[in-house]
């Protein structure tokens, strides 16, 4: 085998996979029997018990939740199989979105009991989003009230999935015993005494089979209709054979056209290894997906590398933290090869920055590398500056990945430390909270000298200072939440400035004429010079666009960043005493009445909602968004239920998910993002 074929069979034999879930559904309980079947870890932690491995952070062992995005690597039969270990609370969905980005396959976990719930749907939805192929591992059968069938069918009805189902429960709830497996046609009991590290394939008793006949013959039925030349053999009454079935499951999956779902308790220790083998047979490789897209950076046009660690280096950093005052960035590499020590380009920041070390994670402990290539999850320290979303690759042969997502902070509240060494300690908590999340945002009010810190909304907002308080034990007072806005023109101006005065023993000259338009109100603002400059001394050219470039920072109705205005300056008036400082402050002074002048408007943030609720809410919500100022934009049928797809200004949306709650007895589930600033039209 050559040395390009072993590296391409080394591809193949990756699986970079996330496990998702609505909070409580046991996925952080699997990933720990993971870890403890493939020999990773040596004795099992428990979630309930505050011991679990993927759960380090001190406020999830407390709360037996997972808020960030853990990352493991482990090995089962001959493949590598790296799990992102995602939040299942709907606060912290930001989390699941960066990490469902960068996978190329995922588990979803569902409660035997609880069955699909809101934020199962949330995480499901938005891993169609990115296309990334799923199987179904229906957990916790040893409850009372587990019902294995109802949960299939929600599967069907809520998420419009095609579930393959491939295992079926013998009994449920105390009586829960073990697995059928539908292939093979052999009864699957784990032993209890070596933990479920030891289980038994038994042959099926009488009425097992025919359960596991009926079903083989309902999954055959479902994958030939995916597959035409299967349908063919099956309809002439050929007999097919299980590696046939596999690999048919393996291409549905791979399409997104179905979802094969396996059965089992996590908790005690019955149907993991069977979950693995799933992984290994029914997920992607990296060599299954395809390549991700960027843009040249200069030309702007569509650009990728194939998958091969030969190929350019394109690599994304999709996760930023600080452990122990250092900076860790998580990158997957799409294409490729990086070396311990080497120095990359960071396209995005257009920057040269050296990888000192490179690693492979597992929760909080890290492995040594000293390369890393094409498809591999790994954490690299020594990238200054690193922020998620930078695309790292060869100055030579640049490429930007698409970012994760473009995310404005759209609210802000004031935090008030109780004494000055309190302020300290709160702005090097913060600093480390923007560094691992960029949809954070801080700032400090000139007036009141005030902290403001700014995110994506409300449920956003409450976390961080949950944060500060329990992890940082910073006592502070923060203010109501307020939404952030923009400023904009309604008309056009045509001002001039004369600046002529003495600053400190030396007199400064300036005069600049200019007009200000708006353009449309989603664009940068353009700075455009329609004088001869080739006359002037570029110096107070370039005083008189850092002028205009400061004035626009701050609006004059209420002190907001302006955007989608155009400023052209038309004249630059010369004298013997011209200089830097009294250009700036005559285009300073010349943008600011100018702007007075074009009837200012204020712009607030305008949310995109997606609401999902079972049809017989549909006319509440309808009512409860136009209470709310919401312009419907679609409405549509997904899953048994209605999709309400409108557009609402922020500030009315204070509360939204408590009022949607009641309105829907609970039922509703929503989703919201930044849409665009715009005048709400009153």
């Amino acid at each position: 085998m050559g040395k390009g074929s072993a590296k391409a069979s080394a591809i193949h034999k990756l699986r970079n996979i996330g496990i998702i879930a609505h909070i409580d559904a046991g996925k952080t309980t699997l990933t720990e029997r993971i870890l403890y079947y493939t020999k990773k870890i040596h004795r099992l932690g428990e979630v309930h018990e505050g011991t679990a491995t993927m759960d380090y952070m001190p406020e999830e062992q407390e709360r037996g939740i997972t808020i960030t995005s853990a990352c493991t690597t482990c090995l089962w039969r001959d493949k590598q199989i790296n799990i992102i270990d995602t939040p299942g609370h709907v606060d912290f969905t930001i989390e699941v979105e960066r990490s469902l980005r960068v996978l190329d396959g995922a588990v979803g976990v569902f409660c035997a009991v609880g069955g699909v719930e809101p934020q199962s749907e949330t995480v499901w939805r938005q891993s169609e989003h990115y296309h990334v192929p799923k199987l179904a591992f229906v957990n916790k059968m040893d409850r009372l009230g587990a019902d294995f069938f109802a949960v299939v069918e929600e599967m069907r009805q809520k998420l419009q999935a095609n579930p393959l189902v491939l295992q079926l429960p013998e009994g449920s709830g105390a009586e829960f015993t073990g697995v059928i497996d539908i292939l093979n046609r052999e009864f699957l009991r784990f032993d209890p005494g070596s933990q479920g590290q030891e289980f038994e394939r038994l042959a099926l008793a009488e009425e097992q089979a025919e359960r596991a006949d009926s079903w083989r013959e309902r999954l055959l039925e479902n994958v030939a209709e995916q597959d035409d030349e299967l349908l063919e053999r099956y309809l002439s009454g050929e007999a097919i054979s299980n590696e046939a079935i596999r690999q048919a499951i393996r291409t549905a999956s791979l399409e997104l056209k179905a979802v094969p779902v396996f059965v089992g308790s996590a908790l005690k220790n019955i149907g993991v290894q069977p979950v693995l083998d799933g992984i290994c047979d029914y997920l992607p490789s990296p060599l299954d997906v395809p390549p991700a897209e960027g843009i040249e950076p200069s030309t702007k046009k569509r650009k990728f590398f194939p998958v091969s660690p030969e190929a350019p280096l394109a690599a994304l950093v999709f996760k930023v933290s600080l452990e122990g005052g250092r900076l860790v960035s998580m990158l997957r590499i799409y294409s490729g090869t990086i070396k311990a020590g080497e120095q990359v380009y960071n396209a995005t920041q257009q920057m040269t920055q050296r990888v000192a070390r490179l690693f492979t994670m597992h929760a909080g402990h890290k492995d040594r590398l000293d390369e890393a290539g094409a498809g591999q999850i790994v954490a690299t320290a020594g990238l200054k500056n690193g922020r998620t979303g930078d695309t790292l690759c060869r100055a030579d042969d640049p490429i930007i990945l698409e970012q994760i997502s473009a995310y404005k902070p759209v609210i802000s509240l004031a935090l008030e430390p109780r004494n000055a060494p309190e302020e300290e300690k709160l702005l090097e908590a913060l600093e480390k909270m923007l560094q691992e999340d960029p949809t954070l945002s801080l700032t400090r009010d000139e007036d009141t000298e005030q902290i403001i810190l700014s995110g994506m909304g409300e449920l956003h907002l409450e976390i961080v200072l949950e944060r500060l308080k329990r992890e940082h034990k910073i006592d502070l007072r923060s203010g109501k939440p307020q939404v952030v806005y923009r400023e904009t023109l309604g008309g056009k101006a045509r001002v001039e400035e004369e600046f002529a005065r003495e600053l400190g023993e030396v007199y400064h000259y300036g005069h600049v004429a200019l007009t200000v338009e708006p353009t449309e109100r989603s664009k940068e603002n353009g700075i455009v010079f329609e004088c001869d400059t080739q006359q002037l001394d570029s110096k107070w050219v370039q005083a008189v666009y850092q002028g205009i470039e400061d004035g626009l920072q701050s609006g004059v109705i209420k002190g907001y960043p302006v955007q989608g205005v155009r400023v052209r300056v038309r004249q630059m008036r010369t004298a013997d005493s011209s200089s830097e400082v009294g250009y700036h402050l005559a285009a300073g002074g010349a943008l600011k009445k100018a702007m007075a002048e074009a009837s200012p408007l204020l712009m607030e943030p305008i949310m995109s909602l997606e609401v999902i609720v079972p049809e017989d809410f549909v006319g509440d919500v309808v009512s409860l968004l136009g209470t709310k100022g919401g312009k419907i934009e679609n409405m549509f049928d997904r899953g048994g239920g209605k999709v309400v797809q409108a557009l609402a200004p922020l500030s009315h949306l204070f509360g939204f998910s408590t009022d949607l709650r009641s309105a829907t007895q609970g039922r509703g589930n929503f989703m919201m993002r930044f849409e665009r600033f715009d005048v709400l039209e009153r």
